[in-house]
């Protein structure tokens, strides 16, 4: 037989296979027998293995490599998407003389509002944040603070609009328990009375602000804000009015906080607001305001808990504001919860000098002074509201609250009226909520200022809300 030139002979190459495989069975399973012992013999060391690859060393933390291969993958992957959902039902209807006999509004709402906040990167992070509101009905039912012609209609301040909500960056060090904000952002400080989001209406109140918090020791905080812009709640929408408009800013807004008593909290806080439009009573918002609190919350016997509060603020003309004035805030409120059952009250003054109020602008003006929202803006006379509270948790976790307000100027001896506020709630499984309210301002025997008449106002929502 021949075989070709580079060519290897089918016999040749099974007899090698059959050799290798039969070495390889015997090698592994027939140890050597010693010859008269019937002992094997101790095994051939095997063929020194070849050394394990080392496995490749990780990047170190903080380098270029482990930035794109590790650390930012791993921030979006903690990225965390957010979604707000409101529908609202509101109808409103102002009853009076001349001016102040409006006609009966309805709107029907739905704001929804998508973010996306990072994870954190080196202890940075950022937000981005859209919102949205529209009319699911004709939007000529109601008056949308003046933005759509319908100024015959009572207001109801939800306009359409589509805007960035918040867009911000952020740096946080635990070692120096340190946190900057700047961009687009929500701020809210203590209970709102001053500074706050305005969060009742559809649009939210943001800042085009730089902020710092700082813990410098245990159970000290130190907040500083600076605003350049305030996104009030009208939105940047045409038609308007110009005194709706959001505001330009060089504010300063100053806040230390003391919690390491177990009774309470103390807070001491300066407000210097420089604010405008193109209105020129806008001007009048510009104030400075120091002041601050102590609140808190003690056992008292097994099934009793107090809550107290006690503030006190002074306030002036501050910046471009053409006004002269000085005048002073107070507020004491105490309340009782005993199982399902709470009950309080309070008192508020909002002062008054030179024929100008005391003035929050930037406050979450519809958790004051009744939810009618009559007094959005202080009376020059000033405003003294005293309140009372009660609410009992009804079956299936549904809270009942009802408050009283009975209103009177801050000078003199004016009446100012009262106003009834109802309120049911319930969280329906882990993200949704339902609420209905009333509110009636009953005016009949009070001559306002603002309207120069009697005046009765009744507000009624229905709401549902989905929190992701």
């Amino acid at each position: 037989m021949t075989i070709k030139r580079n060519q290897t002979s089918p016999l040749t190459c099974g007899s090698v296979l059959v050799l290798a495989i039969t070495a390889s069975v015997y090698a592994q399973e027939k140890p050597y027998i010693l010859p008269g012992t019937g002992q094997p013999a101790s095994p051939m060391p095997a063929a020194a293995a070849k050394p394990a690859a080392a496995a490749p060393k990780p990047a170190e933390t903080g380098t270029f490599n482990s930035l794109f291969s590790t650390e930012l993958p791993d921030a979006i992957g903690k990225s965390k998407l957010s979604i707000n959902s409101r529908l609202r039902w509101e109808q409103a209807d102002q009853d009076g003389l001349g001016a102040a006999d409006l006609k009966e509004s309805n709107a029907l709402t739905l704001r929804t509002r998508f973010g996306l906040t990072s994870g954190s990167l080196y202890g940075f992070q950022g937000m981005l944040e859209g919102e949205n509101v529209v009319s699911l009905i004709d939007s000529d039912n109601y008056n949308a603070a003046g933005s759509n012609g319908q100024p015959g209609r009572t207001v109801i301040a939800d306009p359409e609009t589509t805007e960035l909500n918040q867009a911000w960056v952020s740096y946080a060090s635990t070692n120096l328990n340190l946190s900057l904000k700047g961009g687009r952002q929500r701020i809210v400080l203590d209970n709102h009375r001053f500074i706050g989001d305005v969060g009742w209406r559809q649009n939210m109140q943001t800042f085009d602000a730089a902020s710092m918090e700082v813990k410098p020791i245990k159970d000290l905080s130190v907040f500083y804000g600076y605003v350049w812009d305030v996104r009030r709640v009208f939105g940047d929408v045409t038609g308007l009015p110009a005194i709706n408009r959001d505001f330009e800013s060089d504010s300063h807004l100053m806040n230390v906080a003391y919690s390491g008593w177990k009774y309470g909290r103390f807070v001491g806080y300066t407000y210097l607001l420089d604010l405008e439009n193109s209105a020129p009573a806008s001007l009048g918002n510009s104030t400075a305001t120091y002041g601050g609190y102590f609140a808190g919350t003690a056992p008292v016997g097994e099934n009793l808990n107090l809550a107290y509060r006690a503030e006190f603020a002074w306030q002036t003309d501050y910046g471009k504001s053409p006004l002269a004035y000085d005048t002073g805030y107070w507020n004491v409120e105490l309340g009782g919860t005993v199982k399902k059952f709470a009950l309080g009250g309070g008192y508020e003054l909002l002062g008054s000098d030179n024929n100008q109020g005391f003035r929050t602008p930037l406050a979450t003006l519809h958790a004051f002074n009744g939810w009618a929202d009559v007094f959005l803006n202080t009376p020059a006379a000033g405003l003294q509201d005293i309140y009372g509270f009660a609410q009992y948790t009804l079956p299936w976790q549904v809270p009942l609250r009802f408050v009283y307000h009975k209103f009177d100027a801050g000078s003199g001896s004016g009446d100012f009226g009262q106003e009834f506020d109802v309120q049911l709630s319930k969280k329906l499984g882990k993200n949704w909520t339902a609420l209905a309210k009333y509110a009636f301002y009953d005016g009949k025997d009070a001559m306002l200022p603002s309207f120069a008449s009697p005046l009765d106002v009744q507000k009624f929502w229905l709401q549902l809300e989905f929190n992701f």
